[in-house]
């Protein structure tokens, strides 16, 4: 129980705070769970790891739910993940009903975070037991199943595939270290900038470029367009909630965080998979599924209690096999990395502190979401009134000041922060997904070093073959993999043309 006195005062005012930050973060079309972490990223250094874990987690949960609010008033998703809550919340609104259609949103969202909390809670310490038993042979085909994973269930496979060898290739960039069983020469450095890349691409200003910069620049090519005026937003003050509204949709809540929770297992998929696929389940289950689309509380339930069930779901893999789930999962390699702490099968073993203080977080986080949503909506739906011509110089700066300060004070981070972001930029543009850019990018030295250490340990390639039973079922998932992202792609050209699926 020594854990108990790492919370503090401090410690629980972070993960409120955060959680509200979130929810305005999340509240605003256009701005994301991930941009929140991104840009409240160097603030954890002097924190320490748990106070700033609290925040980032608090920010983590709290940006997922508040993009109901938007996608239910204005029928435009906060978030990716609250696409589908469009989908019933919107006619909810519209015929009066705004308030009951974002406390059901809300209790949904809860759920769904319990749930997955559970998940996390006794699966990312029984995978990591089981990991422990891995050689570099199995850690390399982890790290290439995950790639595979999130490549096939990227828009377009291929794209998919090519941006995370992308990020690879420029992890790649730098030194080749002597105890990575490299020879310590430069690569892959342009001529006249080994100065500043002997060490590769610092990973935060990446990470705020990719999610903060990015962002920044999508919405000024659209014009900035100013905030909701008060009058436009439709809360349905008057419309009366009931928790009977829930009567019948257990099934539903605990399917749909469950899809949540796997989805969220699963590198690179995102919580926009978890809330359509959970909205498909309770459509497709449902006695009345004509009623879908038209303000059916049902759809509600399912897509807020799938994307709130991805938060516990990725942080399985991350806590446990040193892959992160999602983007924002991402993101909190680089608050550990700031520590100094790698996290992998041993994290949890060795620090069971801060493991149980990250679960007391979430919960508090939890409960914070709901009891600030519940209670004070009608305030957070003013905030996707918030002109984004005031919002977005403020973040600007914050992406800026924190990329320089957060290795000390080093100009050619902000010089990474603005490449990045404009890299981000142009790949939407080129239909380039970042988020397996970014795993690929994170993923891409350990890769390296598995791979080279095998080879060192081993003698040849074969052993990447014949190592070990979980060798050969993580290559029957691989393959696995592949062969659904084919038929995947192949079932989405014909559905494009119009023509039937094959059987």
């Amino acid at each position: 129980m020594d854990f108990l006195s790492l919370i503090s005062p401090l410690f629980v005012m972070l993960a409120i705070g955060g959680t509200l930050v979130g929810i305005i973060f999340g509240a605003i079309p256009g701005m994301t769970a991930t941009m929140a972490v991104a840009i409240c990223l160097p603030l954890t250094y002097s924190l320490g790891l748990e106070n700033g874990l609290a925040l980032l987690l608090g920010l983590y949960v709290g940006g997922i739910s508040g993009g109901l609010v938007p996608a239910i008033l204005l029928g435009i998703p906060g978030t990716p993940s609250s696409i589908t809550t469009c989908f019933d919340g919107y006619p909810m609104a519209q015929r009066g009903e705004g308030e009951k259609a974002l406390r059901i949103g809300i209790i949904a969202s809860l759920v769904g975070g319990l749930i997955s909390l559970a998940a996390l809670y006794f699966f990312a310490p029984a995978l990591a037991d089981f990991a422990i038993r891995f050689s570099y042979v199995e850690k390399f085909l982890i790290i290439l199943f995950a790639l595979t994973v999130m490549a096939a269930l990227s828009s377009n496979m291929l794209l998919g595939i090519f941006s995370g060898f992308l990020g690879i290739f420029v992890s790649l960039i730098g030194v080749y270290d002597v105890t990575d069983g490299g020879n310590g020469h430069f690569r892959l450095i342009p001529p006249g900038t080994d100065y500043w890349l002997d060490g590769g691409f610092s990973l935060l200003p990446v990470l705020i470029g990719l999610f903060g910069l990015t962002a920044i620049l999508d919405e000024a090519e659209k014009g900035m367009p100013k905030g909701m005026s008060l009058d436009q937003i439709k809360v349905g003050a008057h419309s009366r909630f009931s928790f009977s509204v829930f009567k019948g949709q257990v099934l539903n809540l605990v399917r749909s965080s469950g899809i949540g929770t796997f989805v969220g297992i699963l590198p690179g998929v995102g919580g926009s998979a978890a809330s359509i696929l959970s909205y498909t389940a309770a459509k497709t289950t449902s006695k009345h599924p004509e009623r879908f689309g038209k303000g059916e509380p049902g759809g509600i339930m399912a897509s807020e209690a799938g994307n709130n069930g991805l938060t516990g779901g990725a942080l399985v893999p991350l806590l446990s096999l040193g892959i992160p789930g999602d983007s924002t999962t991402a993101l909190l390699i680089g608050a550990f990395a700031l520590q100094g702490i790698q996290v992998g099968p041993l994290f949890i073993g060795n620090n069971g502190d801060t493991w149980n203080a990250m679960i007391v977080a979430m919960i508090v986080a939890n409960l914070a979401m709901f009891v600030m949503m519940y209670f004070a909506i009608r305030w957070f739906a003013m905030v996707v009134a918030v002109p984004k011509h005031i919002l977005y110089p403020i973040i600007l700066m914050m992406c800026v000041i924190g990329a320089y300060t957060i290795n000390y004070g080093i100009m050619f981070d902000v010089w990474t922060l603005l490449i990045f972001g404009v890299f981000g930029w142009l790949a939407t543009k080129l239909k380039l997904e970042i988020a397996p850019f970014i795993i690929g990018f994170i993923l891409g030295p350990s890769a390296e070093i598995y791979f080279v250490k095998s080879l060192e340990s081993f003698g040849d390639l074969t052993i990447f073959f014949t190592k070990s039973p979980i060798a050969v079922v993580l290559w029957v998932l691989i393959i696995g993999s592949v062969a659904i992202s084919v038929l995947m792609a192949r079932r989405s050209r014909q559905q494009a043309a119009g023509e039937p699926p094959l059987a």
